[in-house]
C-alpha cells in the first residue's frame, strides 16, 4: 500500500483551480478530493527512487474555502488518524477589483529540532504562525507565503542529520557533514516539512518559492575564481546537479501555473518515462553549462497584485569584467514582466532573495571590493578583493553595479506614468535582520509609486552579536561616511539613487505580511516568541486609496 511521505503542500492557487504536491512511498495514483466536489488526479513519477505527484485541482470556485483530503491509489491518507489541526483546505480569490491580497514572505529558516529538545535558535516564525491560524481557522490568514531563499541548509546540517549521513558514509571525505548527492537532499526536506506545524501549514496555505545560497552551499556563484576553485574538487558537480534537482522537484514545480506545467517538456519528460531521473540530470548538467538555457524565475499574479520572483544565484554572469546579477536574458525578462499592460496592476512585488537596498556602509564596500576585484586597483589589490569578498559574503546587488543601477532605472520606469502602481517593493531575505529602506531620486526623476525595499530574514535562524553591531554600524552617519572612504579608493561613483533606512533595524524569528486592497499597502513585522506566539513588533500604512 502506497503511504505519504511529504506533504501535501498547497502551491499554486486561482479562482477554478490548484496546484498540489506530494511525495509516496512507491508508484500509484494521488488524488485531492474536495469537501465541495472539487477534484483532482495524477500519476506519480519517479526520481532517484522517490516517488512525487503534482496535482491539478478542479472544481473550485472563486471565493470560497474547500477542506480537502488526499487519496493514494483510493486509500486516504491525508489528513492523518487524530491530527490535532483543523482540516487543510483550499482558499480561492473572489476575483473582485477591491479584494484584499495578504502576502506573507520570510527567509532563512533552519529546520527545528524534534518537539522536547532545546532550540538553538529560537523560536520558529513559521511554527508560530501555523499554531496562530490553527487556533482560529477563521481568521486572517496569508493568501500566499513567499519563502525567498534558504529553505533548507544543505552546507549547516542538524545534529540529528550529521548522525543520519554518518551510518551512511565516511564524514572525513569531502563535504564533510554537508550533504553530497540527492538522497541526502531528500533528508533536508524531510526534516524541515515534516515538522507538524510546518506540514500541516503548508498544506493550507499556498506558497511560492525560491533558493538562495544555502540551498546549494554558502556564498554559489559568488565569483569565477570561486566557481573554478569548487570545479576543481571531486564533490563539487554531483553536489550542484543534486541541488538544482531536488529543488526542481520540492521547490520549483510548484511555482508554475497549471498552464505553464502543460507545456513544459521537462515535466512531460518525467512523467513520460518509469525512471525520469536522467531526463531531470541531463536539465541539471545544461542549467550548470549554460544558465541561460534555464529561467527559474517565474511570475504570478493575484488579482492586482504582480509578483516577480527573480532568481539571483544561478543566473549570474560571474566574468570580472562584464558581471551581473542577471544574464542578459534574464534581465530582458524582468523588464518584460515588469511593463507588461502596467495598468492591470496596482502593486508591483520583485522578490529577490538578496536585498537591493543595503546599510549603506555596506553597500559601498561591496561596490569597492567589485573595483578591486576587477583589477582597477592592480593585481595585488584583486587578490586580496577576491579573498575579502569570500570571507565577508560581498555579492549582493552593490557587488554587481552594474545590475543595481539597471534595477534602479527598470523600477523608477514601471513606478511612473499614467500606469504607474502605488507601490514597487523588492522582498528579500538573506541578511538574518529585518529594516525597511526607501529609495530617493534626483530631484524631478523619481516614480510616482511609493517605492520601498522590506527585507525580512530570518523565519528560524540566528546572527552574531558582532553581526547584529556591523549592520547597525552599517546604516549610521559614521558608517556611511566610511563607506564612501572606500568607494573613494575604488574610484567607485555615488549610485543614482540615494536611500534611507525608514524602519528597523529588526532582530529575531520573524514574518513581514503586506496587506494590499486597490491601491492601499500596509505593512506588519512579526516576531516569534518562547511562549510560540507571534507579536506585532511594527505595523504602518505604506499608501491608502
Amino acid at each position: 500500500m502506497a503511504e505519504l511521505r511529504l506533504g501535501p503542500l498547497l502551491r499554486y492557487v486561482d479562482g477554478s483551480s490548484a496546484t498540489v504536491w506530494v511525495e509516496t512511498s512507491r508508484p500509484c495514483a494521488a488524488e485531492v478530493r474536495g469537501a465541495r466536489g472539487a477534484t483532482g488526479t495524477s500519476r506519480t513519477f519517479q526520481i532517484a527512487g522517490h516517488h512525487y505527484a503534482l496535482i491539478e485541482v478542479t472544481g473550485l470556485a472563486p471565493g470560497t474555502a474547500q477542506p480537502y483530503e488526499v487519496f493514494l491509489d483510493g486509500t486516504a491518507v491525508w489528513p492523518p488518524p487524530h491530527s490535532r489541526f483543523p482540516p487543510s483546505e483550499i482558499r480561492t480569490p473572489s476575483g473582485a477589483a477591491d479584494e484584499t491580497v495578504r502576502v506573507t514572505f520570510g527567509s532563512c529558516r533552519w529546520a527545528a529540532p524534534p518537539d522536547g529538545e532545546k532550540d538553538p535558535v529560537g523560536p520558529d516564525a513559521l511554527d508560530s504562525l501555523a499554531a496562530r491560524i490553527a487556533a482560529d481557522p477563521e481568521a486572517e490568514r496569508p493568501d500566499v507565503l513567499l519563502l525567498l531563499g534558504d529553505q533548507v541548509y544543505a552546507d549547516e546540517t542538524s545534529e540529528a542529520t550529521r548522525r543520519w549521513l554518518a551510518a551512511r558514509r565516511d564524514l572525513g571525505d569531502p563535504p564533510g557533514d554537508e550533504v553530497a548527492d540527492y538522497e541526502e537532499y531528500t533528508r533536508l526536506y524531510h526534516e524541515s516539512w515534516l515538522d507538524p506545524e510546518i506540514r500541516w501549514l503548508l498544506s493550507t496555505v499556498p506558497s511560492s518559492m525560491v533558493f538562495d545560497d544555502h540551498d546549494v552551499i554558502d556564498d554559489w556563484n559568488t565569483s569565477a575564481a570561486w566557481l573554478a576553485d569548487m570545479r576543481a574538487t571531486d564533490w563539487w558537480r554531483e553536489r550542484l546537479l543534486s541541488g538544482l534537482m531536488s529543488y526542481w522537484v520540492h521547490q520549483h514545480l510548484g511555482n508554475l501555473t497549471p498552464a505553464e506545467l502543460a507545456t513544459d517538456p521537462l515535466y512531460a519528460a518525467v512523467r513520460e518515462t518509469p525512471d525520469g531521473t536522467d531526463e531531470l540530470r541531463a536539465f541539471a548538467c545544461a542549467a550548470d553549462a549554460d544558465p541561460a538555457s534555464v529561467r527559474w524565475s517565474y511570475r504570478r499574479d493575484f488579482g492586482r497584485v504582480r509578483l516577480l520572483m527573480v532568481d539571483t544565484r544561478a543566473a549570474r554572469v560571474l566574468d570580472e569584467g562584464n558581471r551581473a546579477m542577471l544574464h542578459p536574458g534574464a534581465a530582458a525578462w524582468l523588464r518584460e514582466q515588469a511593463l507588461d499592460e502596467r495598468e492591470s496592476y496596482d502593486h508591483l512585488l520583485i522578490g529577490t532573495s538578496l536585498p537591493w537596498l543595503l546599510p549603506h556602509l555596506v553597500h559601498d564596500a561591496e561596490a569597492w571590493n567589485a573595483a578591486l576585484c576587477r583589477g582597477d586597483r592592480g593585481a595585488r589589490w584583486a587578490r586580496f578583493g577576491e579573498n575579502l569578498r569570500r570571507r565577508a559574503d560581498l555579492e549582493h546587488w552593490a557587488a554587481f553595479p552594474a545590475s543595481f543601477e539597471a534595477l534602479a532605472g527598470l523600477i523608477a520606469e514601471a513606478g511612473s506614468g499614467d500606469a504607474a502602481p502605488a507601490t514597487v517593493c523588492v522582498l528579500s531575505g538573506d541578511v538574518h535582520h529585518a529594516y525597511i529602506a526607501e529609495p530617493t531620486w534626483p530631484r524631478g526623476t523619481g516614480p510616482r509609486a511609493r517605492v520601498l525595499q522590506l527585507t525580512c530574514s530570518p523565519v528560524h535562524n540566528a546572527i552574531h552579536g558582532a553581526i547584529r553591531l556591523g549592520f547597525r554600524f552599517g546604516w549610521s552617519a559614521t558608517g556611511r561616511w566610511l563607506g564612501r572612504r572606500f568607494a573613494g579608493h575604488g574610484g567607485v561613483p555615488r549610485p543614482s539613487v540615494g536611500w534611507r533606512r525608514t524602519g528597523g533595524p529588526w532582530f529575531g524569528n520573524q514574518l513581514m505580511t503586506l496587506t494590499l486592497r486597490g491601491r492601499s499597502a500596509r505593512l506588519r513585522l512579526q516576531q516569534a516568541r518562547e511562549d510560540g506566539t507571534l507579536q506585532p513588533v511594527a505595523d504602518s500604512v505604506l499608501t491608502s486609496d
